[in-house]
């Protein structure tokens, strides 16, 4: 896989967008902020469906596993085959880093917001870490990837996570009650009477999201959680990972998790669609939309 290509470095804080390759606050697709497009689709495409893209090059088909830009083509088409039927598009950010191919995910992030500019564009890193740092994780995401928001993880507080305000157009997903079984050692952990994942939800709807752009990562693997963060937070948006390969129920997370008006969820689906068991006649890309499509319909039967 080939290198990333370097970059120049900018000369503001935000930066001034596009003039070093970089995506700007009014490209195609960025002019909108993060939560009136994500609102926008959740009823163009009448879906709460998230799209995750975990480019796995060992369960690519046959023919692509030679090409050079075997991810570009896999990633996009899976897009075309999807687009209609999902609310938002997930790249996980380690499985391009991993094999240099950051190259490619600009690409794919360019071919999406180029093509389908209606569509959020979500990079999912999980950052972390101190002030001058977080800008730099910060312009990774809104200017090199053109990213509508970020995922990013609340442990280390507020000046961590300040520096994506900067941007005040894009969305901040913030780590709440993660899908993964071992969340419990530090989300259930006694603060004030509460677990720490519940004080996480409450600061980030009271003091984080002043500018209305947060929302919060809960997983499907826990809807009595999901249904706990929902009463703090009001509408604010989840991201909900866990349906699908990790075996969340969907039914239980769509009545856990929706808004009074079914929507307030971006319930996200990566391997169970990328890397879908074909039927007679199908390529890969068939067989993830009818996975797309069965799991938006099984979620659309319970948004009341």
């Amino acid at each position: 896989m080939a290198v990333a290509r370097s970059r120049p470095s900018c000369h503001c804080a935000p930066c001034d967008g596009y003039n070093n390759g970089f995506a700007t606050n009014t490209d195609k697709g960025l002019d909108v902020n993060f939560i009136d497009k994500l609102s926008a689709a959740w009823t163009r495409n009448d879906s709460l469906l998230c799209v995750g893209l975990d480019p796995d090059l060992a369960r690519f088909p046959a023919h692509l596993k030679d090409q050079s830009d075997a991810i570009v083509q896999f990633c996009t088409a899976i897009i075309d085959a999807t687009a209609d039927l999902a609310c938002a598009f997930k790249p996980q950010i380690a499985y391009f880093a991993a094999l240099g191919a950051e190259d490619q995910l600009e690409e794919i992030c360019r071919y999406l917001r180029d093509t389908y500019p209606h569509i959020p564009l979500i990079l999912d890193a999980k950052r972390g870490d101190i002030g001058a740092t977080a800008h730099q994780y910060a312009r990774e995401a809104f200017e090199r990837y053109g990213a509508d928001a970020v995922t990013v993880s609340p442990y280390m507080g507020s000046d961590s996570v300040e520096p994506y305000f900067d941007w005040p157009e894009r969305g901040v997903i913030v780590l709440c009650r993660t899908s993964n079984a071992g969340g419990s050692d530090l989300q259930f952990l006694d603060v004030g009477g509460v677990p720490l994942y519940q004080h996480v939800a409450k600061l980030v709807a009271e003091k984080w999201n002043r500018n209305g752009q947060c929302a919060l990562v809960v997983g499907a693997t826990f809807p009595e959680e999901l249904a706990q963060v929902r009463k703090i937070i009001g509408d604010m948006p989840l991201l909900v990972p866990g349906v699908g390969a990790q075996g969340g129920d969907v039914e239980a997370t769509v009545r856990s998790g929706r808004t009074s008006n079914g929507t307030g969820m971006m319930i996200n689906s990566s391997r169970a669609i990328l890397y879908a068991a074909a039927q007679e006649g199908e390529d890969f890309a068939a067989a993830a939309r009818r996975v797309a499509r069965e799991t938006r319909d099984e979620i659309n039967r319970y948004r009341g």
